[in-house]
């Protein structure tokens, strides 16, 4: 991506995605509007640098649902790559972070985000020269802008750099997506992300100057503590009909299930693998006949399918790690996020609150404060 990286354009479009076959479905993107319509999230808006390092870590982190790469604070209508990395159209490489409130807070994404470059650096970021590669802040609300304020002045007062930090904080502007090959690079291209990401200087600088404070005090990973476990052995305890739903597609019957009329609060997980779906705080009486949330509790654990299997396509929603059948998500829902995920009782393992704690999910807790 990096005009200082020569060779590093030709290899963009190299990178190709597979998606596994299998009878009467699809690897699909979720509904529009699962990405679009995030009335639910809070929104923070980040300039570092090459966006592609900026996007990695915040992706990673528990309780951010989405992170689109793109441009930011120029002159230009929805400017291309080519037009931005000219360093004449007065855009920054940045990064939209959508997140959760009730599980990561703006401050601890502040003080992510001061761990991915060098605030000091007035001419770009490491290899990278030029405006478009400058940092910013770009606050949505007052509250943001003082946190930022804030954050920023106690960076300044910490004894961190012996140069004054110079990234401004400003109120934010349209931003316009990058092109989607930039999009989640480092995974498309991992390799030659990492490859990068040392040649430009910046994983050096950053392991130097944060060693073993890379991740802030609050902040934490995602799911990847369930990436790993005996899938045949959990799948071997499940009841025929668990089993039917999670490994065969199957459906249960509608007002018979379990967890269709279920009030207690508390949060829903794969019955195979544990990960968590979803909360009593995004369920609701959808008159289904089975339980229905307007979004999941981790996003991130949700994956979208094309199902071709009945008489009109349908999205099918799938756990990540436990890869179980949970059931469907239509576009007919209620605010703010306009879907409806009609999910197997038979999929689910719920806890309520009260055990959330002694089953290892007491993160959770906060949601229903």
């Amino acid at each position: 991506m990096k005009t200082t990286i020569s060779g590093i354009l030709l290899l963009f479009f190299l990178g190709f995605f597979y998606l596994e076959a299998q009878p009467n479905r699809e690897d699909s993107a979720p509904p529009q509007e699962a990405v679009d319509v995030l009335e639910g999230y809070s929104l923070a808006t980040f300039a570092g640098g090459c966006f592609w390092c900026m996007e990695s870590p915040y992706e990673k982190l528990a309780g951010v649902v989405k992170v689109i790469s793109g441009y930011t604070g120029g002159q230009v209508e929805n400017p291309s790559y080519e037009q931005v990395s000219t360093g004449t159209t007065g855009h920054f490489e940045a990064v939209q972070v959508y997140f959760d409130p009730r599980i990561i807070t703006y401050e601890i994404l502040l003080e992510v985000y001061w761990r991915q470059f060098d605030p000091t650096d007035d001419g770009g970021s490491f290899a990278d020269r030029g405006s478009q590669y400058l940092s910013a802040i770009f606050y949505h609300t007052d509250e943001q802008r003082l946190a930022a304020e804030e954050s920023r002045a106690r960076l300044e007062n910490s004894g961190k750099y012996d140069r004054p930090i110079v990234t401004p904080i400003m109120e934010a502007e349209t931003f316009y997506p990058a092109e989607e090959y930039h999009q989640d690079y480092y995974k498309k291209n991992f390799l030659r992300y990492e490859n990068y990401r040392r040649g430009s200087g910046r994983a050096g600088y950053l392991t130097a100057l944060w060693g073993d404070e890379e991740l802030p005090e609050g902040a934490r990973l995602k799911m990847d503590k369930y990436k790993n476990f005996d899938k045949d052995e959990r799948i071997a305890e499940l009841t025929p009909l668990q089993r039917d739903v999670t490994q065969d597609e199957g459906t249960e019957r509608a007002f018979s299930n379990e967890y269709w009329d279920n009030k207690e609060e508390g949060i829903y997980v794969d019955i195979v693998s544990g990960e968590p779906l979803f909360s009593s705080a995004e369920k609701y009486k959808s008159g289904t006949g089975w339980p229905s949330f307007f979004q999941p509790l981790e996003p991130e654990n949700i994956t979208y399918h094309r199902d071709t299997g009945l008489y009109a396509p349908r999205t099918e929603v799938r756990s990540k790690y436990g890869d179980s059948h949970l059931g469907h998500v239509f576009e007919d829902g209620p605010a703010p996020t306009g879907l409806r995920y009609c999910i197997n009782s038979a999929s689910l393992r719920f806890i309520p609150r009260n055990e959330m704690e002694g089953e290892g999910y007491g993160e959770y807790l906060k949601i229903f404060d």
